[in-house]
């Protein structure tokens, strides 16, 4: 298994199979009120660039979980902030914690990070991937819906980090996508077609968000104007307009299809009131998800020997 996890697309579908299985162990342990200890004596450290409230809540419970410890670090603390080198910080952050669990906006800050740390990396967000959030999505597709080769997924909205993760989750773990996005908000070309060159299902990118929900077991949305695309907000209301998930879309859809929105919503925008608090949508339980799931990244990658 690498020692980074920095996109999906660097593991192999057997061993993001393992962190989807070792997830769901631990949600059940926990729930029996298991006590886990087993990274007890490591530290990881949490550099934050971006602010998020449930990506570091869950990386700390689940570190505290394990037994560990966590320091946290805003990027006014750091060396993003600062002229030095990154690959100076990541050396010596490497000499003080066993882990860096970072969330920034360029991929190229945790590749450099990564290329000189003698400690993993875990990329918790760039603007181009969101392995970890994408990683407790399909945990939660596959207790809700079972295994998750046998279903269809859709995306509906911007083409953004999220939807690039699923590309490469598809591409890997072989279920069928199908993505509706506007003129000019398409997820990366060159991910899509690395994915599609080695999927075994069809990850299809089409215009009319009812073609992608027709037949959908599961229905995927994210806001539309991502953390640093505030000054795009209007121009992106103005484009997704027909991309809302409400009822009427809804209609298109299977009844025992699920939603999935990874949080915060802009509720009246990417999706309604109504749809966020129906039966249907499990946001909160993939709230819920992304603790158990990072349990399981960071016992893999802190853990070994």
């Amino acid at each position: 298994m690498p020692t980074h996890l920095l996109s999906l697309q660097e593991f192999s579908k057997e061993e993001l199979v393992w962190f989807l299985d070792r997830a769901l162990v631990l949600k059940k342990e926990k729930k029996a009120g298991a006590i886990h200890c087993q990274l007890a004596g490591k530290t990881i450290g949490l550099v934050f660039e971006k602010p998020s409230t449930r990506t570091r809540v869950s990386f700390e419970a689940a570190m505290y979980g394990l037994g560990g410890q966590v320091i946290f670090l805003s990027a006014r603390d750091t060396q993003l902030a600062r002229s030095e080198p990154l690959k100076d910080m990541a050396r010596v952050m490497a000499r003080y914690v066993d882990g860096m669990v970072v969330r920034t906006y360029g991929q190229q800050v945790v590749n450099e990070l990564a290329q000189y740390s003698t400690v993993p990396v875990i990329n918790a967000l760039t603007d181009l991937h969101h392995p970890c959030q994408v990683l407790s999505d399909v945990m939660t597709v596959i207790e809700k819906k079972g295994p998750i080769e046998a279903l269809k997924i859709a995306w509906v909205g911007d083409g953004n980090n999220m939807a690039n993760s699923w590309i490469q989750a598809a591409g890997r773990l072989g279920f069928e996508l199908t993505l509706a996005c506007p003129q000019g908000y398409e997820p990366d070309a060159v991910i899509l077609k690395e994915a599609q060159a080695q999927a075994l299902g069809p990850i299809t990118l089409v215009r009319d968000p009812k073609e992608a929900v027709a037949s959908a077991d599961v229905i995927n949305v994210d806001v539309w104007a991502s953390m640093g695309k505030e000054k795009e907000a209007d121009a992106r209301l103005r484009a997704f307009g027909g991309y809302q998930v409400n009822d009427a879309l809804l209609a298109y859809a299977p009844a025992d299809c699920i939603i999935l929105h990874c949080l915060p919503a802009h509720r009246g925008e990417e999706i309604t009131d109504e749809v966020l608090e129906s039966r249907q949508c499990v946001a909160f339980d993939q709230a819920e998800n992304k603790m158990h799931m990072h349990k399981a990244i960071l016992e893999k990658l802190i853990g070994k020997k």
